[in-house]
């Protein structure tokens, strides 16, 4: 409903006690049909408003892709979540490209999928043509991928958080977050405040104790593109540039401004990135017969663990063509006229603009374009690979040098965007603020681009904003658990001067971190934390239950190799003796090999024998990676003081100190990973912290007996401990 303030409120109620019975049948039965949120604006009636106004175990800002994420997690943990974004139609809408996934990334959506999150199983319902990149290559390196259709991916995002348990949505904006300096004593280490509450631009403060911000680009958003940009969208120009530059996070919407403010006054330190889209193109007149088609692949791989098959049956192609020098000529010749291109703002290193690829790549006289469907029922085509922010005209002749593309027409321009982001090394590894209790940060807030970075931060916000709230233990996902703690714990030791993208090559550990084995990794973690759902906990011990089954049947037989060639399999003569489960890395043995020795493979499901034969091949390398595990486990394990003074360490190098005081890790194991902190200096650390804790344990046994226990600290390797025993206090 809207009341007098503007504010909108829906709400899902878990249990009976915040709701009457015929409010929660009548919200049922609008999300049955495509007008279900007009439907529950006459229903909702002034309760909705009071409700609204109730306090909230945890709010979360932003209905992006970590905003999804981090409500449903949150209220997973069984937190009272609220939702608030300027428009409930904005929930998942997809700002740039229409997919998910990739290299890396297509890991990440499986890891949010194994801790029961949300975005994989829109995709597979969403998707148009799904293909796992890098197939040719080891599992490992896998990188499943989807197009997906606009309209369906925000359909249903918006149904499943609409009817979400324990979650309410309020279509209003966050002006301010309302800050406590009065924390208890025990909370105070390194900490300035906690968060209880934030105000909305009605004017109406919602209380909380957990708030997750995930603004996305409109933190501060400030859209830059060439002349004549009225022809597309409102603007104020630049005529003397020939640059349109206005407040925005996308086009068509407003920037948050308020929030940039507030974060600023609360002692963060903000800096400034870029990204940018291409232009939208018409689908009608394009020559797709002279470009080179990309189908799907058959049959496609879902996302979800939970599914078997995706939603899809005829699959949409992409298609492929390039760039070529005339098109270059038309890029140069505008470069005065693109403010966006200018390096005092980082952009995405790994998805440059065009104008970044023809001044760094000046060897190169082309490059690819994916001509990209943005759905089934819409002629919009999504050329990726061509983020600019010239003129719009100049976009426009640009593409028609390009080959398919002759006559095509422009339905609108691409863009660049500028917003504000925050020093993620001023966070935990929950993703909450070091230096506000209670308040987590997910998102391109924190320095990152791309949906699947955004959602794996999500997940981890969300889900620890609400066990806090929950008063449980928080989960932490480490390096060695998968990509998401790699890429937490690359943001929050590491900081960003570019927003940062998720690459295979960024783990130490991906032999064991696969996008395959991504539930086997999570799901009981997340499990016993409590974010895991009954379902797919059931599902879940299904499937390791017959997988277990398969292997214990094929480690049920050894052979020699004599035995084994006689059998047909090609296999060096040694003294080995060989199972069947280690015949999978043989070249060539396959389950459907096996299975005419070993019939009894055929009663188990394609995707079970699909996940034990990569188990298969990856066992001796995992087994050899265990150890690399362990001892990085080790360090982690070290924890360092939140308030350590280490300007009180003077065997730390100047450069050390000032790094480790502007980082302030959470460990031992996190210090060896900051630029700047060399080995010695990690040892020096650590041996300064189990002196300070050696020296706290006795002074406070000698207390405890009566006597004065005095120590000299002359330096860190060179300790010298004066005991006055037996003196009166």
């Amino acid at each position: 409903m809207v009341g007098k303030t503007g504010l909108r409120c829906w709400r899902h109620y878990h249990t009976q006690r915040w709701s009457p019975s015929s409010w929660r049948r009548a919200f049922a039965t609008a999300l049955g049909n495509a007008r279900s949120v007009e439907g529950l604006e006459q229903l909702a009636g002034q309760s909705c408003r009071s409700l609204c106004h109730s306090p909230y175990d945890v709010v979360v800002i932003g209905g992006g892709h970590a905003g999804s994420e981090a409500c449903a997690a949150a209220a997973r943990a069984g937190a009272r979540t609220a939702l608030i974004t300027p428009k409930i139609d904005n929930i998942g809408v997809c700002s740039c490209n229409p997919s998910f996934g990739g290299i890396g990334k297509g890991t990440i959506v499986r890891e949010i999928d194994a801790l029961d999150g949300v975005c994989g199983r829109i995709v597979d319902k969403a998707g148009v043509n799904f293909r796992v990149l890098n197939k040719k290559k080891g599992p490992a390196v896998w990188g499943p991928r989807a197009q997906i259709d606009r309209k369906l991916y925000k359909r249903y995002m918006q149904e499943e958080l609409l009817s979400y348990p324990n979650l309410s949505i309020v279509e209003d904006k966050v002006a301010d977050i309302v800050v406590s300096r009065d924390l208890p004593e025990e909370d105070r280490r390194g900490r300035h405040g906690r968060i209880t509450g934030v105000r909305l631009e009605s004017g109406s403060v919602v209380h909380t104790n957990n708030v997750v911000i995930t603004t996305g680009t409109f933190l501060g958003g400030e859209i830059h593109i060439g002349e004549k940009i009225e022809a597309f969208s409102k603007g104020s120009a630049d005529r003397t540039t020939g640059l349109d530059v206005f407040p925005s996070g996308r086009m068509g919407e407003a920037a948050t401004t308020g929030l940039s403010d507030s974060l600023r006054r609360a002692g963060f330190k903000l800096g400034r990135l870029k990204t940018g889209t291409p232009p939208r193109l018409d689908r009608k007149t394009i020559r797709f017969e002279v470009l080179d088609a990309q189908p799907g692949d058959e049959p496609p791989t879902p996302f979800s663990f939970l599914n078997e098959t995706v939603q899809v049956e005829d699959q949409l192609p992409c298609y492929g063509t390039h760039t070529n020098e005339e098109s270059h000529k038309i890029v140069r010749r505008n470069l005065d006229k693109s403010v966006h291109i200018r390096e005092t703002v980082k952009g995405p290193r790994y998805c440059p603009s065009l104008e970044s690829k023809v001044i760094r790549f000046t060897s190169k006289d082309r490059h690819q374009i994916w001509l990209e469907p943005e759905g089934f029922d819409t002629d919009v085509i999504y050329p990726n690979g061509i983020s600019m922010t010239v003129p719009a005209e100049a976009q426009e002749a640009m593409l028609r040098t390009v080959l398919g593309l002759e006559e095509v027409a422009m339905l609108q321009p691409g863009y660049g965007v500028e917003y504000d982001y925050v020093d993620p090394r001023m966070l935990l590894a929950t993703l909450e603020t070091k230096p506000i209790q209670g308040l987590f940060l997910a998102g391109q807030i924190n320095g990152t681009t791309g949906y699947e970075e955004a959602a794996g931060q999500g997940i981890v916000a969300g889900m620890n904003a609400g066990l806090s709230s929950q008063a449980k233990p928080q989960l932490v996902l480490s390096r060695s658990d998968g990509y998401i703690g790699i890429m937490v714990d690359d943001l929050i030791t590491k900081g960003v001067t570019e927003p940062y993208r998720m690459f295979t090559s960024r783990s130490e550990y991906r032999m064991s971190a696969r996008a395959d084995n991504a539930d086997l990794r999570l799901t009981a973690m997340g499990r016993e934390a409590g974010v895991v759902g009954d379902d797919r906990w059931a599902h879940f011990t299904a499937v390791l239950d017959e997988m277990d089954q398969l292997k214990k049947y094929l480690g049920g037989f050894s052979y020699s190799s004599p035995e084994l060639n006689a059998r047909g399999y090609k296999i060096n003569a040694d003294a080995d003796r060989r199972t069947p489960f280690d015949l999978l890395r043989t070249t060539g043995v396959t389950m459907d090999v096996l299975v005419k020795d070993f019939p009894d493979i055929a009663r188990f499901s394609r995707g079970v024998k699909e996940r034990v034969s990569i188990e298969a091949i990856y066992e001796p390398y995992i087994a050899q990676q265990t150890s690399a595990i362990r001892a990085f486990q080790r360090d982690e394990s070290l924890r360092l003081p939140p308030d350590l003074d280490y300007s009180k360490i003077s065997s730390l190098s100047t450069e050390e100190r000032i790094v480790l005081e502007l980082t302030r890790p959470e460990s031992v194991g996190q210090a060896r990973r900051i630029e700047g902190v060399t080995p010695a200096g990690a040892l020096r650390l650590l041996s300064y912290v189990r002196m300070e804790r050696r020296t706290t344990a006795a002074a406070t046994a000698a207390f405890a007996t009566g006597t004065i226990h005095s120590i000299i600290i002359l330096d860190p390797f060179d300790i010298c401990f004066s005991f006055l025993v037996d003196f009166p206090v």
